[in-house]
C-alpha cells in the first residue's frame, strides 16, 4: 500500500434515510426509505493533483478535448466552439495538470475514466475503490441524516455554501474553485453541491424509485444514460444543487464541469 495515495475518507454509518424529494422532478419521486450498510466516501472530489498520479503511473489519457460528446455535437457548430473555448483552462499539457488548478476537482473525465481511476487506486492501495451509488451519494450529501434536507447544509439556499453560477453573464470567466473552499456538511464532506458534477455508479432509470430495492440499491443492470450529481460551478438553476437532483447524460459525456469522488466498503 502507498499511504500518500490514500484519499481522505469519512464513514457514513449504516442506517435508513429518505431518498428523493416530494417537490422535486418526476424522477426524484416517490420519496422512499433506503437502508445502506456502512460505507466510506471521499471527503472531497478527486483533484487534478491526485489524478496526475494515476495518469503518470498508467499512461491513461489525460483530461483534454478528444472526441466531442453527443451533448456537444447535437448543438451544432456554435456549441462545439463554445466547448473548446470553455475547456481550455482545464486541459492538461502532457502529464501536467493546469498549474493553478492542482487542488481543484479534476474535470474533463468520462465515466470510464473515473472507473479506471478507481481500478488503479484499488490496485495501488489494496482497498476496493469504486464510484458511489446514487443512494450512497445522496445519503452523504444530506449529511448522513435519516430525514429530508434540501441542500447539503439545510433547507434554505445559502450562496455562501457552494460554488455556483450566480450571474449567467459571468459564465466565461467563472470556474472551479479549490476543494474545501466552502464549508462541509454536518458529516464533514465537502463540495457536495456546486464546483463539479460528480459521476455516480448507477445507470439512469426515470422510474427506478418506484421499484428500487429497499437495501443497498445500486441502480438498474443496464441503461442508455448515466448520472451525475451535485450541480457544478455552471449551475445557475438552484434545483441542480439539491441533494435529490438526478442529472442524466449520455455515456460518452465529459465536460469542464464534471468530475467524481470515490467510495468503498467500510
Amino acid at each position: 500500500m502507498t499511504p500518500h495515495l490514500m484519499p481522505d475518507l469519512l464513514l457514513v454509518p449504516a442506517g435508513d434515510f429518505l431518498m428523493g424529494a416530494p417537490d422535486g422532478e418526476e424522477d426524484e419521486r416517490p420519496v422512499h426509505p433506503v437502508h445502506l450498510d456502512d460505507f466510506l466516501i471521499g471527503v472531497q472530489p478527486v483533484t487534478h493533483a491526485e489524478y496526475a498520479h494515476f495518469v503518470r503511473d498508467t499512461g491513461h489519457r489525460v483530461p483534454a478535448v478528444y472526441e466531442l460528446p453527443l451533448l456537444v455535437t447535437a448543438g451544432g457548430d456554435e456549441r462545439e466552439r463554445d466547448f473548446w473555448n470553455m475547456a481550455r483552462p482545464y486541459t492538461w499539457s502532457g502529464f501536467d495538470p493546469p498549474a493553478d488548478r492542482a487542488d481543484h476537482p479534476v474535470t474533463l473525465v468520462r465515466y470510464d475514466d473515473a472507473t479506471a481511476y478507481c481500478t488503479w487506486l484499488s490496485a495501488t492501495t489494496g482497498r476496493a475503490f469504486r464510484l458511489p451509488t446514487e443512494a450512497e451519494w445522496e445519503k452523504a450529501a444530506r449529511g448522513g441524516i435519516e430525514g429530508q434536507r434540501r441542500y447539503p447544509w439545510g433547507d434554505q439556499f445559502d450562496a455562501q455554501m457552494a460554488n455556483f453560477l450566480e450571474d449567467a453573464s459571468q459564465r466565461t470567466i467563472a470556474g472551479t474553485t479549490p476543494c474545501r473552499r466552502y464549508p462541509p456538511n454536518d458529516l464533514g464532506v465537502y463540495d457536495m453541491a456546486g464546483n463539479a458534477w460528480e459521476w455516480v455508479h448507477d445507470w439512469y432509470d426515470a422510474a427506478y424509485y418506484t421499484h428500487s430495492p429497499r437495501r443497498n440499491p445500486a441502480g438498474p443492470p443496464h441503461g442508455t444514460m448515466r448520472i451525475v450529481r451535485g450541480g457544478s460551478w455552471l449551475a445557475s438553476d438552484l434545483r441542480m444543487l439539491t441533494c435529490a437532483h438526478r442529472h442524466k447524460v449520455p455515456p460518452d459525456t465529459y465536460a469542464y464541469s464534471i468530475g467524481f469522488r470515490v467510495a468503498c466498503a467500510a
